[in-house]
């Protein structure tokens, strides 16, 4: 059954394909993909490790309450929540906060502030920019030589925040309140690389460092690094935070958009030479509506064709916003016709889109399944010893 005008114009994801390998709340990000109308490919690359008996963070609570610290770092709301929980269930609830509530908290975003709050507790200051290197420069700032700092570490270590903090003169404790580890899932994760690698997908989220980082070195070890930096790194540059610019994600050659949820999450891809597309607030929601946005300007293809609107978007080719079903090969030539824009495509130029170099009878074939796939079949005109192009 065909979907109504109404209901295709809802759903801006339609006929895109996108990557998730978050762990943690994956099941509202699909959900609000799939809502807009996207295929997902769901793989996560990291799980949280479970924290119940886990007698390395109930040593590390013990030793925060026995140190009574002067600051406390909070960098995550759920390692915050955590952090209470696992104390709560040791018996240990009461005398945590009573020791937080007398040192200086400083939390790196709204959401870590919300817990802090949550739990009873304020803070005495927010980072800039929610990233941990900023917190632990405006903790160093506030002067912490001889004092005892404790830092709520998130899934991994930062190594390089414990050893500015060190060499300020503090004193440091952590407590790590869950930890990331490899996910088992079967092999969706090669399938996800692979999926890239082949230029299947238009944009692949994440919403952690720590996943960033399993998902290359997962590349690297399924030998397709090189195809699967080669797709995303053409997929969106020079559009961190939703600027101009950027290359269309709708056809099988096409690049691979990345999308992070923040900065923090960001930085591995960065230093891989893969340019993301960054919210401005670095929230799921925000995540969400900018690879909407970038869809919509790069990934989608438009042309008036004798007042009928074509519309390429993704895989899904809609006409006057009527999902018309189209297979891969006549869909790659329609998007080849409707980026000329009206002008005459020759059948060199076509068979090369194609990949079927000089034979013209494949062209040709493609070209038929085209025109009986359209309710109009005449909208592809053929212009005589030229080539093909659509109709205006």
């Amino acid at each position: 059954m065909s979907e109504s005008p109404e209901h295709a114009q809802s759903r801006p994801l339609q006929g895109f394909r996108i990557g998730v390998t978050a762990h943690r709340r994956a099941g509202d990000l699909i959900d609000a993909l799939e809502r807009r109308g996207a295929r997902v490919l769901h793989a996560p690359a990291l799980k949280i490790a479970p924290v119940e008996s886990d007698e390395v963070l109930l040593a590390e609570i013990a030793a925060v309450i026995a140190a009574a610290p002067d600051v406390v770092m909070v960098t995550t709301a759920y390692g915050m929540r955590r952090w209470c929980e696992a104390a709560d269930a040791a018996g240990l609830g009461e005398e945590l906060l009573a020791v937080l509530g007398r040192a200086d908290i400083y939390v790196r975003g709204p959401k870590a502030r919300g817990a802090v709050r949550a739990a009873g507790l304020d803070d005495a200051g927010i980072s800039s920019d929610e990233t941990t290197a900023a917190l632990t420069g405006l903790v160093i700032d506030t002067g912490i030589a001889g004092k005892v700092v404790a830092v709520q570490v998130h899934g991994y270590t930062d190594v390089a925040a414990l050893a500015r903090l060190r060499a300020a003169g503090a004193q440091v404790l952590t407590v790590t309140p869950y930890r990331w580890v490899n996910a088992e899932d079967g092999d969706r994760l090669s399938q996800l690389i692979d999926a890239v690698a082949n230029r299947e997908l238009d944009v692949l989220t994440f919403t952690s460092a720590p996943a960033v980082d399993a998902v290359l070195s997962a590349a690297a070890q399924t030998g397709r690094a090189g195809a699967f930096l080669a797709a995303l790194r053409g997929g969106a540059e020079g559009i961190l935070h939703g600027g101009p610019g950027g290359t269309p994600c709708t056809g099988g050659t096409a690049a691979v958009a990345s999308a992070a949820v923040g900065p923090v999450t960001a930085a591995p891809l960065l230093a891989a030479g893969i340019t993301p597309l960054v919210p401005e607030r670095f929230r799921m929601g925000a995540l969400i509506r900018l690879v909407c946005e970038h869809l919509e300007a790069a990934g989608a293809l438009r042309m008036e064709s004798s007042g009928q609107l074509l519309e390429v978007r993704g895989q899904a080719l809609l006409i006057n916003k009527v999902p018309v079903p189209l297979a891969p090969a006549p869909l790659q030539l329609l998007k080849a016709l409707i980026s000329a824009g009206g002008s005459v495509r020759s059948q060199g130029e076509l068979a090369a889109e194609l990949g079927v170099g000089e034979a013209e009878h494949a062209l040709h074939m493609t070209m038929s399944r085209l025109r009986a796939s359209l309710p109009d079949p005449g909208v592809v005109e053929t212009v005589v010893k030229r080539g093909y192009r659509i109709r205006r």
